[in-house]
This record gives structure tokens, C-alpha cells and sequence, in this order.
């Protein structure tokens, strides 16, 4: 895997520099860029930390592409593959707005080593395995790791309040047993795990309901609010059919829910957001069930779906759609490929990916629940495009 080495010499200027020769191949800036490109013509085919708890307004949208510039500028210096990248195929004109930034396609984190600080300052790397096999690598530093659990509470906050609930896990107890290497299920339980005031596991070992502890459960924490997490698939597959198996409804009104991940599952059964929510509240009771779009490369920058069933970008971060042959921007409502953005990233160019997910976007004050920041619709996934296994991510 060609390494991208953070350099701490001053950055020599791209005016000077000339693109990389088409006969020069054995340079790993160009076979970046080679990359991208063969890529792009492949697409034709107990306590929290206190944060504001209140909603986010409108961001400031020069503050925030100032700091995507910023951020754009400090990859370039110090990740002289990422560098050599944005030269060749963005030139070296500093971005007028959100749609003139350089942009990094997610596949490129599985064939190349990319990080802008020292290996002696990467405390945590954050691994998300496709279905060939191949593997993001995402190199965490103390300062990006904790900005991304201070993001990860922020909007967990704004959606839920900044309160510490009971917690019930669908998902077996084993999962989260193995901390040395573990699957996205376990970081995404362990992260989450941070707003439980306890936690139990509604599934058995072999993933199948255990109905008795989940209404003992239930019953102990029946005056306190719930916090019910899990992959969609599982709480589908696992969860809520079982229970339909055996006609067992529970009374979890008090609760709220939040999954992710895992709607290829249900795409290919084709079972819809509408459908999973109601099921989940036939069987459960409860009503409050959110989504969420986050990934491995931009952790911490999750899209938390409104009580409105809106997923609107975390403050800090925004989308926006590009054509899939073009890869020009679309305004909102035109469905494409999805860009999105991210203030936090300092380790790791991962402040602007193309991800190779398809949906479209929509003004984020046409919902009304007050938070105006932009909406993102998810439409399916890239077709030609390896799936990008979000339930395979693991630290190491």
C-alpha cells in the first residue's frame, strides 16, 4: 500500500511544481491520481462533557468553508500524496465555495496509506473492510479522536438531550467481549454506550431474543427513559421478526431508538424506512425511532435523523450532491453521488470525501423541526461501486 509520509519540512509551493509525468508512474502521487481517475470513469457504469443542547442555526457558511480551506491547505503540507492529488487534479486555486473543494473518494482510504501526522502521534486506527476484502485504514491522533467523541456528544445531545439513560442493546453481550479487534457493531456500542446509565443485551450468543431479560429489563427501568441501540438489520432480523415469530409485543413506549447500517439487508428484502418503523412500534411500543448516515471515514459526523424523519448534517459539516458522470454539483433535490464535509479531520485528509453513496439533498429549513442545517437523503449505493462494509470497522 503506497504510504503517504507526513512531512514537517516547509511545504514547497505547487507553482512551481510540475504534474506528475505520465511515464513517471512509480510515483505514489500520480498513482493517486491515476487512481482517481480510472475510478471516476468507472462511475459512468459518570458525567458528559457539557455541550450546547440547543438547535443549531444556520452555520456561517464562510467561517466553515474558511476551516474546510484550512484543513485543505494543512493535508496538502503534510501529507505530500493527498498534496501532489489536490495539485494535479484541483490546481492550486483556494476554494470560492463548498463546490470548488477538492475532494477525495472514500475508496481511495483502501489502497493507500493517508494521514497527515507523524506515526508516532497515531493513537488508534479505525479499519472498515468492503466485501472484496480490501480495507479503509483512518489514522487517529489524540486531538482528531477526541474532537470526534466531542462531535459524537454534541449531536447525540441536540437530538437527545445531554442526560445518561438505561440502555438496551440489541445485540449479543459477546460482541463488545473482544476490545483488541472488533467489528463497527462493537466501536459503534461501545461509542454510543457513552450516554447509558447501564446497559443490558437483548440478544442471546447466538443473536436470537431473549424475551424474559429484555421485559425484566423493561420492567426495572419502566419510570426512566430508554435508550435502544443497534444495526438496523439486526433489530429487523434479529429483533422485531423474532418477536412477530412468536407474537410477543413488549411494552417499550418510555424508549427511544437509534440504528444504523445495514439497510443493504433490507434494501434487498425490500423492506422501507416506513415499514421498518412499523414494525418496530407494533412490537415494541415505541414510537421515537431515528436514523442515522455516518462512516467509518468521517466518524464522529454523523447525519441524525429529526423527529421529522429528516437526516440533517451534524454542526461542523454539510453535503452536497455531484452528477455521477459529470461529477459537476447539482442543487438540491437532484439526485447523485454524495459529498460530504467535515471540520474535525486533522489527522487524515477526510474533511471533503465523495462517498459512493447516492442520494440527494434537501434545504434543511424546509423541515420544521428548527434545525437548518442541510438534509440528506440516501438513495442506495453506487452501482458498479465495491459496498463499503460499515459493520466491518474495527480499531486496531
Amino acid at each position: 500500500m503506497p504510504p503517504c509520509s507526513p512531512s514537517r519540512t516547509p511545504h514547497v509551493s505547487h507553482e512551481k511544481a510540475k504534474p506528475p509525468s505520465l511515464r513517471r508512474q512509480s510515483r505514489p502521487g500520480f498513482r493517486l491520481v491515476a487512481y482517481i481517475a480510472v475510478w471516476s470513469s468507472e462511475m459512468t457504469a459518570n458525567e458528559l462533557p457539557i455541550v450546547p443542547v440547543t438547535k443549531p442555526l444556520l452555520p456561517d457558511l464562510a467561517t466553515f468553508l474558511n476551516e474546510i480551506n484550512l484543513l485543505t491547505e494543512h493535508h496538502k503540507e503534510y501529507c505530500d500524496l493527498y498534496g501532489h492529488y489536490v495539485h494535479t487534479m484541483f490546481g492550486d486555486r483556494v476554494a470560492t465555495s463548498l463546490a470548488e473543494t477538492p475532494y477525495l473518494p472514500v475508496r481511495a482510504f483502501k489502497n493507500f496509506d493517508l494521514k497527515s501526522v507523524p506515526d508516532s502521534e497515531v493513537v488508534k486506527i479505525m479499519t472498515s473492510s468492503g466485501t472484496t476484502g480490501q480495507v479503509s485504514r483512518i489514522y487517529l491522533d489524540k486531538e482528531t479522536s477526541q474532537a470526534q467523541s466531542r462531535k459524537l456528544v454534541e449531536v447525540f445531545s441536540i437530538a437527545f438531550s445531554k442526560s445518561r439513560f438505561p440502555m438496551l442493546v440489541i445485540d449479543a453481550e459477546n460482541t463488545v467481549a473482544d476490545r483488541r479487534k472488533f467489528s463497527a457493531r462493537t466501536a459503534a456500542i461501545n461509542g454510543f454506550s457513552m450516554f447509558s446509565r447501564g446497559r443490558d443485551f437483548a440478544l442471546d450468543d447466538e443473536l436470537s431474543v431473549d424475551i424474559d431479560r429484555v421485559q425484566a429489563f423493561a420492567e426495572s427501568n419502566r419510570d426512566n427513559r430508554i435508550f435502544i441501540f443497534g444495526f438496523t438489520s439486526i433489530i429487523w432480523l434479529n429483533f422485531v421478526q423474532m418477536l412477530r415469530r412468536q407474537n410477543v409485543r413488549l411494552n417499550l413506549s418510555n424508549s427511544f431508538l437509534l440504528h444504523g447500517g445495514g439497510w443493504k439487508k433490507l434494501a434487498d428484502q425490500k423492506i422501507s424506512d416506513a415499514m421498518f418503523k412499523d414494525e418496530v412500534r407494533e412490537w415494541t411500543g415505541c414510537t421515537d425511532i431515528r436514523n442515522y448516515y455516518g462512516m467509518v471515514e468521517q466518524t464522529g459526523t454523523i447525519f441524525m435523523e429529526c423527529e421529522h424523519g429528516n437526516m440533517h448534517a451534524a454542526p461542523g459539516s454539510d453535503a452536497l450532491i455531484r452528477d455521477t458522470s459529470s461529477l459537476d454539483a447539482l442543487p438540491h433535490g437532484r439526485e447523485g453521488l454524495i459529498q460530504v464535509f467535515s471540520s474535525i479531520q486533522k489527522s487524515y485528509p477526510g474533511h471533503s470525501l465523495l462517498t459512493e453513496d447516492v442520494g440527494f439533498t434537501l434545504d434543511g429549513a424546509s423541515c420544521s423541526c428548527g434545525n437548518r442545517n442541510t438534509i440528506v437523503k440516501i438513495n442506495g449505493r453506487l452501482q458498479k461501486a465495491e459496498i463499503r462494509g460499515c459493520s466491518d470497522a474495527y480499531n486496531s
